[in-house]
């Protein structure tokens, strides 16, 4: 069945889950000639081009990654694609490869779809959303198929699977893949999948090319081991090899510490801004039980009673007090104290 929906592999689950459990530095496998030549060959001819409306990033510049998530939209090749990775035979292989059960299609493609990444743009080491934001479910695999017929380990854009990227380079385990045309990445998505790619950084005669692929995350209902949830985390990469004390600068190094610097700044500003929110919305949330226990208060002559809804106002009031505070000490006590509350 699987042969006459475009996918080459029809058998073998069974090793490829042992390849897949086995490898470091978390659970993932490398499938070359995933899908079969002609229909592989298809989606490259049809891979939709460079659209500025699709690469807004996430300061709301145009950057240069377009993301098109209306898969089936693309043609007429995009629309079977979208067929088989939401059928029941490709599912169930995917199910074979990686262990994990029940799997659920994404039909929002949220992150997923066509992805085209011109020269310059690069994917700091992160480690993906826990949650589906329109649908609650949990995030539980990726698969990348990529499209680049012609591509060179040294022009970057290699997909990296980082052991810890806070380690420097030289203790951290890093598996590198090259983005080959009809080559599959396909890995299980938790609190320790941390990968990217470096700056693709292509010959002047090679500016025309992209880093070109398909990406779609599969999800479950449930997880046997619970992880804590997050939204997608970066970390910041290195300085440079190159970048040594007692050396004078050359100007792409300068360049290459400006990026690194522009690049920190952003992402704090982005946590600033996701903090300042959420203070906002757990503020307006107390405010709301605030009023709800005055208006709740009981009449006549129960002291005990109202002390208690008066001492518990008092609380909470202190407990937003804090929730605006600047000061990052008083981080995991609040968190202590917000939970005792949700109880």
């Amino acid at each position: 069945m699987l042969n006459t929906l475009n996918v080459k592999i029809c058998s073998g689950e069974n090793a490829l889950n042992k390849t897949f459990i086995l490898n470091a530095p978390f659970k993932h496998i490398v499938i070359d000639d995933f899908f079969t030549e002609d229909f592989c060959q298809k989606l490259l001819d049809e891979f939709p081009s460079f659209d500025k409306k699709l690469a807004i990033n996430e300061n709301g510049e145009v950057g240069m990654k377009a993301v098109h998530e209306h898969v089936s939209d693309i043609s007429e090749s995009y629309k079977k694609l979208d067929a088989l990775v939401q059928s029941k035979e490709f599912i169930k292989l995917i199910e074979g490869i990686t262990g994990i059960n029940d799997l659920i299609y994404d039909p929002y493609y949220f992150g997923g779809g066509t992805h085209n990444n011109l020269h310059g743009q690069d994917l700091d080491p992160h480690v993906d959303f826990t949650r589906h934001p329109k649908l609650g479910l949990h995030r539980r695999m990726n698969l990348i198929v990529y499209l680049n017929k012609e591509w060179k380990k040294e022009w970057g854009g290699n997909i990296e699977l980082h052991k810890n990227p806070r380690l420097q380079p030289e203790h951290d385990e890093i598996i590198s893949v090259e983005p080959l045309f009809n080559r599959a990445v396909i890995f299980e998505t938790n609190n320790i999948s941390w990968h990217g790619f470096p700056r693709i950084n292509l010959p002047e005669d090679k500016q025309q090319l992209s880093r070109k692929s398909f990406a779609l995350y599969y999800y479950t209902s449930k997880r046997d081991e619970p992880i804590k949830p997050h939204s997608t985390i970066y970390v910041e990469r290195h300085l440079p090899e190159n970048i040594k004390p007692d050396t004078t600068l050359t100007e792409p190094q300068y360049q290459d510490i400006q990026r690194l610097l522009n690049r920190r700044d952003q992402h704090l500003e982005r946590l600033y801004s996701y903090i300042t929110n959420n203070a906002e919305e757990i503020a307006g949330l107390k405010h709301q039980l605030l009023v709800s226990r005055q208006k709740s208060k009981p009449k006549g002559n129960i002291a005990p009673v109202i002390t208690a809804v008066h001492d518990d106002s008092e609380l909470l009031a202190k407990i937003l007090e804090y929730e605006n505070s600047s000061s990052w000490k008083i981080t995991s006590p609040l968190r202590k104290i917000v939970g005792f509350f949700r109880k």
